[in-house]
């Protein structure tokens, strides 16, 4: 019995290896087993999915190089528009100006004005400085300090540059017009035109240039001052005048130890007449020696207080010590001693001039004049209204108690809350009956 079952358990076991094959040693033949239902909807369902999720992929893909590009676009753009504004020499304009702003304020300095002036004066200043570029391609491309700008590099063409140069100098204009005043955005303009169109091509004619740009760096604390003070009097020279003498020895130095880039560009400088550099050296002594008074002044003018004037006399002393080593002795070390000297004199005495500063006399005399006007007008208001209740009184006494007497309440359901009922109240006459 065990046997008869064994030999059929085998024969169907070789029937069924001769209908499925054998998968290892015949693979080829092999017979696959029949797939149900579920597992033909999840491969049909895998192969739709398959291209929504290629596209997905490629959209991604898409989306993040188009977003590499233009953030390299914006970097781009970023850039050239950063060095076109010279931003920080444009910076040292917008710390003139709101040091101009700070001295020409009374008691209280207005924040928002101050932001709004320094904000109009840096996008002047950026314009003029992208006009300077504009106009100096060829000059610029001549010289190693100035051949890798965005212009003579090729990273932006002069189109766009006066483009952009246009927009942020009429937008800066507009700015201060409409939220300093019209003297303000007058000097903004007249600068921006002096620096653009007659320092730029002067200094290519004419050593005066020099001169002519030390005009142009004295004109920001004047705006600032106009921009608080609505008006320019003999104290707002102060800062002006520290500025136009500063920049002399300032650029006098940095033309000695830039002889050969000048020349290179095609610009005339003092020192190319000079070679010795004694002249250009005398020429900085003098304007140091200028700017000593200018404390002694700034305290009897009643700008700042006796202090100031003792400060400002010792910074001015160094600078001179500076220029007088040039004087003896010429050279890049001595020259260059002076223009580091010259780069700390002026944040430290701009710093000494706020420090110091007293209120403008003149700004809290509009101040004091404009709150009595305001108060003038707010007691004829009040005399007016007395002598109106007066009269109403005179006219009809009985009205007169009732207006009085009906409570305030009244009033308030009419204007500011017109949805609801208008109270009534009973006449005080009525409880006489």
């Amino acid at each position: 019995m065990w046997r008869g079952g064994a030999t059929a358990a085998s024969a169907a076991r070789a029937l069924r290896s001769r209908m499925l094959g054998d998968p290892i040693h015949q693979p080829s033949t092999a017979i696959l087993p029949i797939p149900s239902a579920r597992a033909a909807c999840s491969a049909s369902s895998a192969a739709s999915t398959a291209p929504i999720v290629a596209e997905a992929a490629a959209a991604s893909v898409a989306v993040s190089s188009g977003a590499r590009s233009a953030s390299d676009v914006l970097r781009h753009y970023g850039s050239c528009y950063w060095e076109l504004s010279k931003a920080r020499l444009s910076a040292l304009v917008v710390a003139t100006s709101g040091a101009g702003y700070v001295l020409g304020s009374g008691s209280i300095v207005d924040i928002a004005g101050l932001c709004y002036t320094c904000t109009g004066t840096m996008m002047v200043a950026a314009s003029a400085n992208t006009l300077n570029q504009v106009f100096e391609i060829k000059n610029d491309a001549k010289m190693k300090r100035t051949m890798r700008r965005p212009l003579p590099s090729g990273r932006i063409s002069p189109v766009h540059a006066a483009m952009w140069a246009t927009t942020v100098g009429t937008a800066g204009t507009a700015l201060l017009a409409c939220k300093a005043n019209d003297l303000a955005a007058g000097l903004a303009a007249s600068n921006l035109i002096l620096y653009a169109f007659v320092y730029t091509p002067l200094k290519q004619i004419h050593p005066v240039n020099t001169w002519v740009g030390a005009v142009v760096g004295a004109i920001p604390p004047l705006l600032g001052w106009a921009a608080a003070a609505s008006e320019l009097s003999l104290n707002s020279m102060i800062l002006p005048a520290a500025l136009y003498f500063w920049q002399l020895p300032h650029f006098m130095a940095l033309a000695y130890l830039c002889r050969a880039d000048y020349l290179a560009g095609g610009y005339r400088m003092l020192s190319f007449a000079d070679p010795t550099g004694k002249r250009t050296a005398w020429v900085s002594l003098r304007n140091c020696l200028y700017m000593l008074p200018l404390g002694l002044f700034a305290y009897n003018w009643g700008l700042t207080s006796e202090w100031f004037s003792f400060e400002a006399s010792l910074l001015t002393t160094g600078l001179a010590m500076g220029a007088l080593s040039f004087v003896l002795a010429p050279s890049q070390k001595s020259a260059r001693r002076m223009f580091h000297g010259s780069l700390l004199y002026l944040p430290a005495l701009m710093a000494g001039l706020i420090l110091h500063r007293l209120p403008n006399e003149q700004k809290e005399h509009n101040n004091i004049h404009q709150t009595s006007e305001i108060a003038g007008v707010l007691r004829g208001a009040e005399l007016w209204d007395e002598e109106e209740r007066a009269r109403q009184q005179r006219e009809d006494p009985k009205h007169s108690r009732r207006a009085q007497s009906r409570p305030p309440v009244a009033y308030a359901s009419v204007a500011p809350f017109p949805f609801l009922p208008v109270p009534v109240y009973v006449s005080p006459e009525a409880h006489e009956f």
